[in-house]
């Protein structure tokens, strides 16, 4: 079932979040997705089901791998409960293309509308009969009413939507269960250590107390069978198959939850930044970089003063490293090592920023010639960009990725992307460093070209 709203700061994330806690309590192997490119709500997803959260978004992987990848997560899975994003019919530019209801249609799921009910009650019924009726091809399954404020109104609004659509649910206003946030919105639950589990299974309490979920394992049951194969991470010719488990699935936004059994390799170590500064990736990176060879190995820039043993290449993904500069920046011993790091480096976002000479006045690695800076503009939206020559990419390639930050890098020479009204990046035959944010699983080769790389014996002369 896929859990939508009429917009965004309806209730999506708390309720997903909390039907994911509340299933799994009662046995169900539940599979978490995300539509979109967040990388937050899917670290929330996975403390609730045990299970890696994993984004749907056809923009940067196409609309053709939406049901693969859902096969792919799900496998095994019982139930499968997808967060929406913004609004149900919000996409890319004003368009439907990548909303929630495109994905809903891509699955053929049916759709819970969280509605905030905050100051109205008759009102309720129109708005949900627009939302039920805009889109023949969606279908609006029931409601979960959201921010009730007492008994008698909760009783107006379940008799204003009589013949309009079930309500599964009605969830009264609570103080206590809402996620903390920030600049760039909700702070990671990586970053909450214990207290964002317990939050979740707060969550799993009030969802499991306030909604009927005998009516909604019914509603999800209600979706149709998906026919064909799922997604499977490309090997190249010539990798090693693997037998048992080495490598660590990184616990924060690289896959939280069990590892698949992997064994010993013959390929490089890939080095994955973790921790509290770097919580942004996507399962799928971690499955591709092994399935192209290598052993992925996790370390913290925040704790660790040594790379993982072998490193022969590195990945740093996004994160916060502007709440943690203090201490990325006392770590003198893992800057310099990643400084004078001879092999491949592959950085998005927050590991641009780790490789700028320094972020706002504080030390940093080094590795781009370059300072890092807040801004008060926030810089979000989808990119279709045009490549140069780097580690990653060849020149003319043409990606599709997303850009979400407060910051600003002015690296010398030609920016590695180009695309309509902006550019970014910087690159070179052994570093590809941008703002855009990737989703390798609709470009394989990103995987594939850096392990190749990490093998050459030139690499690390």
């Amino acid at each position: 079932m896929v859990v939508a709203a009429p917009a965004s700061g309806g209730g999506k994330t708390t309720v997903a979040t909390g039907l994911m806690a509340a299933l799994r309590s009662r046995g169900l192997r539940v599979s978490p997705h995300k539509v979109g490119p967040d990388y937050i709500d899917p670290g929330y997803h996975a403390l609730a089901s045990g299970r890696p959260g994993r984004n749907l978004d056809p923009w940067l992987v196409g609309e053709e791998r939406i049901a693969p990848l859902f096969r792919h997560g799900a496998r095994d899975a019982d139930l499968a409960v997808v967060e929406g994003v913004m609004g149900l019919f919000d996409g890319r530019g004003g368009t439907d293309f990548a909303s929630t209801a495109h994905v809903a249609r891509l699955l053929d799921a049916p759709v819970v509308l969280v509605v905030d009910v905050a100051g109205r009650s008759r009102s309720v019924a129109a708005l949900v009969h627009g939302f039920a009726t805009f889109d023949p091809r969606v279908r609006v399954g029931g409601v979960i009413l959201n921010r009730v404020g007492s008994a008698r109104h909760e009783e107006m609004c379940r008799a204003a939507l009589a013949g309009v659509a079930p309500v599964l649910g009605a969830l009264r206003r609570d103080d206590a269960v809402e996620t903390p946030s920030r600049h760039l919105g909700l702070v990671p639950a990586a970053e909450r250590a214990g207290e964002a589990a317990a939050a979740v299974a707060r969550l799993g309490g009030l969802v499991a107390a306030s909604c009927d979920l005998d009516a909604l394992v019914r509603l999800a049951a209600s979706a149709p069978p998906l026919p064909g194969p799922a997604w499977t991470p490309p090997e190249p010719a010539g990798v090693p198959e693997a037998a048992g488990s080495v490598a660590t699935t990184p616990a924060a936004g690289w896959g939280a939850g069990p590892a698949a059994a992997r064994g010993p390799r013959s390929g490089p170590v890939v080095a994955v930044a973790g921790g509290a500064a770097f919580t942004f990736g996507y399962t799928e990176h971690v499955e591709l970089l092994r399935a192209a060879g290598a052993e992925v190995a996790v370390f913290d820039p925040l704790r660790d003063e040594r790379l993982p043993e072998g490193t022969g290449a590195l990945v740093i993904g996004g994160g916060f490293p502007e709440v943690y500069a203090s201490e990325l920046a006392a770590n003198e011993a893992l800057r310099r090592e990643v400084a004078a790091f001879g092999g491949p480096i592959a950085a998005e976002c927050a590991g641009l920023l780790y490789l700028c000479e320094e972020l706002d006045g504080r030390r940093m690695c080094g590795r781009v010639p370059a300072g890092a800076r807040m801004t008060p503009r926030l810089t979000l939206g989808y990119r279709e960009a045009v490549a140069g020559p780097s580690l990653l990419t060849r020149p003319g390639e043409r990606y599709r990725g997303h850009e979400f930050h407060r910051t600003a890098v002015d690296p010398p020479g030609e920016p590695l992307f180009r695309w309509e009204g902006g550019a970014d990046g910087y690159g070179d035959a052994l570093l590809t460093a941008s703002y855009l944010h990737l989703h390798w699983a609709g470009a394989p080769e990103a995987a594939q070209r850096l392990v190749s790389s990490s093998r050459s014996p030139s690499v690390l002369r």
